[in-house]
């Protein structure tokens, strides 16, 4: 080899010995983009699975891994009871190395419209029971507090003040199972479809005050409850004492904030105002294509983060 290469290789070596993953993740990007230090949030937004796989690669480790590198402290998987033991150990542990808070999974309860809390039918309450069981160990492995519930469609043989009692009567004794372990579920009004049972804030808020239990709270999703009824800060005003959870996605769309109509600035900033300290799930697309539209998410949450 000749002395110019040998040398000139053994630079960038060096460079690359220096830069570590941060530097490496920001060799990756587009030339005209350069990703930083870590940011320092105001709250602990919990970016997914894939979000920036573009960067990190399809291991999941290593994207846990770029989110905490970018400055993002929560972590959150819709998934994470369908994945394995080791797969949920794995990630347990690489949390509580990078100081990341663990977000909702979806309490598995054997689906949302078909099995309805609603209906009262003692087959679709031990499915959502036998899922709270089964959440409890998913939790220990990764540290998890939160699972997603959503009590599944409207019954429409019967009057809907016998769908609330039998909703009720079923988060009672899902609570009951999850409360000894300091596990909460989070109920989710949804504006996916008119056959959902649960849609509104209002509603949602009712339901906890009837469960009456630390184990049963709301996930105030910011995309759907601006579908369905919007004044997004006055209803969390209203519902803040059941609110444990929030999640985030633009309209229209359902991609990250400053894409659509919701002035995620000001939403972000009076929750910060309120004290809250909890997890702030990103549970939405990206507007933009490869790492572009991953810097883009990053960008847009850097922005809608000043106060």
């Amino acid at each position: 080899m000749k002395r110019r290469s040998f040398i000139k290789k053994g630079t960038v070596a060096a460079s690359l010995l220096g830069l570590g993953a941060q530097g490496l993740h920001a060799m990756n990007t587009p030339s005209n983009i350069v990703l930083g230090a870590p940011h320092n949030f105001n709250l602990k937004y919990a970016p997914h699975f894939g979000m920036f796989k573009n960067h990190a690669g399809d291991d999941l480790i290593d994207q846990i891994n770029f989110m905490a590198d970018q400055g993002f402290t929560a972590f959150e998987d819709n998934g994470m009871m369908k994945r394995t033991i080791a797969t949920q150990t794995k990630i347990g542990e690489t949390l509580a190395k990078r100081n990341m808070t663990m977000g909702v999974f979806v309490l598995d309860k054997g689906g949302n419209m078909a099995n309805t809390l609603a209906a009262g039918k003692k087959e679709y309450i031990d499915i959502f029971l036998d899922g709270c069981r089964r959440s409890i160990e998913v939790a220990k492995r990764v540290n998890a507090k939160w699972m997603t519930v959503v009590p599944g469609g409207y019954d429409r043989r019967l009057p809907i003040g016998v769908q609330d009692g039998h909703v009720i009567e079923a988060l009672r004794r899902g609570a009951e199972i999850l409360e000894p372990h300091g596990l909460t579920m989070v109920l989710e009004p949804l504006s996916d479809s008119p056959d959902l049972y649960l849609q509104r804030s209002d509603q949602t808020y009712m339901l906890c005050k009837a469960v009456n239990s630390p184990s049963c709270k709301i996930l105030f999703d910011i995309y759907h409850l601006q579908k369905t009824e919007g004044h997004i800060i006055h209803n969390i005003d209203l519902t803040w004492d059941e609110i444990a959870y929030f999640q985030i996605g633009d309209n229209p769309g359902r991609k990250e904030p400053t894409t659509g109509e919701i002035n995620y600035n000001n939403i972000f900033k009076y929750i910060h105002k309120r004290g809250f300290n909890g997890v702030m799930g990103m549970e939405h697309g990206n507007s933009g294509k490869g790492k572009e539209g991953e810097i883009a998410v990053i960008e847009a949450y850097k922005k809608s983060d000043i106060f």
